[in-house]
């Protein structure tokens, strides 16, 4: 068995990025709702790390205040001088450390933490290899650096591609920049790279070049090191990523009707025999139990949903929205902050904010929940079995008793006793024969 040494890890995320042409940091574009820099250190907690050094250059305060909680700690690249440069930053950071070291970049964040723990266990075998190195072959090799190495996985050469010869460009194992190497050696070998190359960069590869002990090269699939660069290599990342989450869940028991159509966030989590129809998309958040229906074009968000419940078409779940089992939402209906208790009905044309609607309860087509005076938001409780009828508005504080009935086109702004009826509109009143004399009277004005 592969003892595992104390982790540390070290993502550099110092490039400007100014092909992303924006003013957000690089490594903080999201994909599935998420920055790619936090893919990057979720995969990494798994492992455990003792220490983790993000290296900047610029924008040094947005990725600051997105790695507050998760331990990571900041080192800066004032200049740029190279990726060996780069990770020379965290000299200080790793000061006592012993044990091994992971250098991952922000804007590569599909890495997987099984592919991380191989680099890691390839770094502790026998022959113990001055660093591994994280290898790939894309159908398209371009500019990336190649791989030299024999049939073990040991490195002969190394070299980025504007330095390689023809020869050496025709190779097709391409290197990730990816890295793992012993924290007794790293900086050490970083002190020995020189910048005499077509850039005038310390390139972190040179390591692997210096004379000494031999260093290994283990292999990974092209999509998972695939690097964001500009916004066209972000949508083809968002879009990989869609694809697999898509393969997943329908290997998982989740019927998608049209899955290429269906875009999942992060953390979306399925239950079993769930249908997703046509173009819906799920923001962060979202948590859905078996046997629930999605129809087409809904938006879901923040929300949770029991099992068989009915949501959409057109249907808008916002943070807070809490579906009981066997519930419905129906089309045009958005739920915001609110629980529909089980078997609660809210059909159609509707909006439910800040509220309870209890089981069993119908909301009519119309109705709105007015949880808002400009400055508070107030609770709308609607009890069991209750019937509010079509165009009604609840003008919250209020409740609305067990199994009430609120006659259509009400506005009730007092609480309403459990089992009566609420009526508020005018008495209804039938003039005979006033519409006929009022378009005789408006023609003959017409005529004139």
């Amino acid at each position: 068995m592969v003892t595992h040494r104390p982790l540390a890890v070290i993502i550099l995320a110092a490039g400007q990025g100014t092909r992303m042409k924006s003013s957000r940091h690089k490594v903080l574009h999201p994909i599935a709702e998420r920055p790619m820099l936090l893919h990057l250190i979720a995969s990494v907690a798994q492992l455990q790390p003792e220490r983790q050094v993000v290296v900047v250059g610029a924008g040094r305060e947005q990725v600051e205040q997105a790695v507050a909680g998760t331990g990571a700690v900041i080192a800066v690249q004032d200049k740029q001088l190279g990726t060996g440069h780069a990770v020379a930053q965290a000299h200080d950071a790793l000061a006592g450390f012993a044990g091994d070291v992971l250098i991952l970049y922000g804007d590569v964040p599909l890495v997987s933490a099984a592919t991380m723990r191989a680099m890691l266990d390839r770094l502790s075998r026998g022959d113990e290899p001055r660093a591994v190195v994280l290898g790939f072959r894309p159908e398209d090799t371009a500019a990336y650096g190649r791989i030299i190495a024999d049939g073990q996985g040991l490195i002969q050469k190394m070299v980025e591609y504007k330095d390689a010869s023809d020869a050496e460009r025709a190779v097709t194992l391409c290197n990730s920049g990816l890295m793992a190497v012993r924290s007794t050696d790293l900086f050490v070998l970083l002190d020995a790279i020189g910048n005499d190359n077509a850039a005038g960069e310390y390139y972190l590869p040179d390591i692997v070049m210096l004379p000494g002990a031999q260093s290994a090269v283990i292999e990974t699939d092209a999509w998972e090191v695939a690097g964001v660069n500009s916004r066209a290599e972000l949508a083809a990342v968002e879009a990989d990523w869609q694809t697999r989450r898509r393969l997943e869940a329908m290997r998982d028991g989740v019927t998608l009707v049209a899955p290429e159509t269906v875009f999942f966030a992060h953390d979306t989590q399925l239950g079993r025999d769930v249908t997703i129809e046509p173009n819906v998309v799920f923001g962060p958040g979202v948590s859905i139990a078996d046997d629930v229906v999605i129809h087409a074009f809904s938006h879901l968000e923040g929300a949770s949903i029991e099992s068989g419940a009915q949501i959409g078409p057109y249907a808008r779940l916002r943070p807070g929205a809490q579906i009981g089992t066997k519930a419905k939402v129906g089309n045009f209906v958005e739920i915001k902050k609110a629980v529909l208790e089980a078997g609660a009905k809210v059909s159609h044309l509707s909006y439910i904010g800040d509220a309870r609607v209890g089981a069993e309860a119908n909301i009519g087509a119309g109705t709105i929940t007015c949880n808002y005076d400009g400055f508070f938001k107030y609770k709308t409780d609607i009890g069991a079995g209750a019937f509010i009828g079509s165009n009604s508005a609840l003008v919250a504080p209020v409740t609305i008793g067990d199994g009430a009935i609120v006659a259509a086109g009400s506005v009730v702004t007092s609480d309403v006793e459990a089992d009566a009826l609420c009526l508020v509109r005018p008495v209804q009143e039938a003039k005979s024969g006033w519409a006929a004399r009022f378009r005789a009277k408006m023609q003959a004005r017409k005529k004139g």
